[in-house]
């Protein structure tokens, strides 16, 4: 994408010898001096959530640290993934994505091969992310799930797990999300643990014949969370499947809805990826153990619900009440993306024609 169509965030700038010490590749800060320009540049792509919160609390002081200016690239994962892999020349340098988009990407030999050794806080990664990592499947920041959101003044039951979905008493209350965002495919694993399959032992097979029972309860689907706000707020929708990370903006809106977690829930991992064509892998490395640094986690969990990936943060039952950590993120389900991405152009058909007719 043309640096005119990034947005360009905010450059604390520091003096010029500090550059040589923390930019960590000092041929080319010296470089970018000899041209009078002192200022390496990283540019990321990026989730579009919360970017004024995420400009302050992240990228700021990282800029100033390592006297950088970082440009972002925004917006959903699939249509940056698109993007990326349409051009061989892209100036994008690191980028964060879902777990299935970062699967895909190191399958199509999109990224760099991560040398955990650069990356000193990786050794304090929570053991699900480490195992990632070491597998060669993406450093994840944040891990997050899936639970219920519903509202009590329409719903006249108490909702516990996935399954009441299915109760008839939800008819044209509930809606899902869509099969290509983060969590589609955590829907077929849903609806075949509704049916009592193995999802690997049929391919979905069972999964689609529950989805189509769960249609009558279904009002649409939706591709971003923050849809959901007007779509409670109308009383469009009374039920909702919806990531944690979409929880505080949805009940600031609706302070009525109630969020539930059931016991048995899917996990997603946001992952951050160095890209073939990076220009500056001292520093793309920088982000990332920036990005795993207790420090950070911690700041980012409370000001955007990003559950640590790293063990030393800790969080109190209310400042995590949202979040996908402790007990919570042990017990949760993590999808296998290597099994699922061969099968996704077909269950996205199917999906079409069994919810979406």
């Amino acid at each position: 994408m043309r640096r005119a169509e990034m947005k360009k965030t905010l450059v604390l700038a520091l003096c010029a010898t500090m550059a040589l010490t923390a930019c960590g590749g000092g041929a080319s800060a010296g470089d970018s001096q000899a041209k009078g320009d002192s200022k390496q540049k990283l540019v990321l792509s990026t989730f579009g959530l919360s970017e004024d919160i995420s400009t302050e609390e992240v990228y700021a002081p990282f800029e100033q640290e390592f006297n950088c200016e970082i440009l972002t690239e925004t917006g959903g994962a699939n249509d940056r993934y698109t993007k990326l892999s349409a051009d061989s020349e892209t100036s994008i340098d690191v980028i964060e994505l879902s777990q299935a988009m970062t699967a895909k990407g190191i399958a199509e030999g999109l990224f760099e091969d991560i040398d955990l050794s650069k990356i000193e806080n990786a050794k304090d990664m929570i053991t699900a992310a480490k195992t990632m990592a070491d597998a060669g499947q993406g450093v994840a920041y944040t891990i997050n799930s899936i639970g219920i959101m519903y509202n009590p003044n329409v719903v006249d039951f108490e909702i516990k797990s996935f399954d009441d979905l299915w109760d008839s008493r939800l008819a044209g209350m509930v809606s899902i999300p869509e099969i290509t965002t983060t969590f589609g495919p955590a829907m077929v694993y849903m609806a075949s643990d509704h049916a009592g399959v193995d999802i690997k032992s049929d391919n979905g097979e069972a999964a689609f014949a529950a989805l189509a029972e769960l249609k009558p309860n279904l009002v649409k689907t939706y591709a971003k969370s923050s849809d959901l706000i007007n779509m409670f707020t109308s009383g469009e929708v009374a039920v909702a499947v919806v990531g944690d990370f979409g929880v505080p903006t949805i009940q600031q809106a609706n302070p009525d809805l109630v969020y539930v977690t059931p016991d048995v829930t899917y996990a997603n991992f946001n992952t951050i990826s160095i890209t073939k064509n990076c220009k500056n892998k001292d520093l793309a490395y920088a982000y990332l153990n920036y990005r795993l640094s207790a420090e950070l986690q911690t700041k980012t969990g409370k000001a955007l619900n990003e559950a640590p990936t790293n063990s030393k943060v800790s969080f109190t039952e209310e400042e995590s009440k949202n979040m996908t950590y402790g007990e919570k993120a042990a017990n949760a389900k993590v999808l296998d993306y290597s099994f699922v991405n061969p099968l996704l152009n077909d269950w996205i058909d199917r999906w079409n024609r069994t919810i979406n007719n």
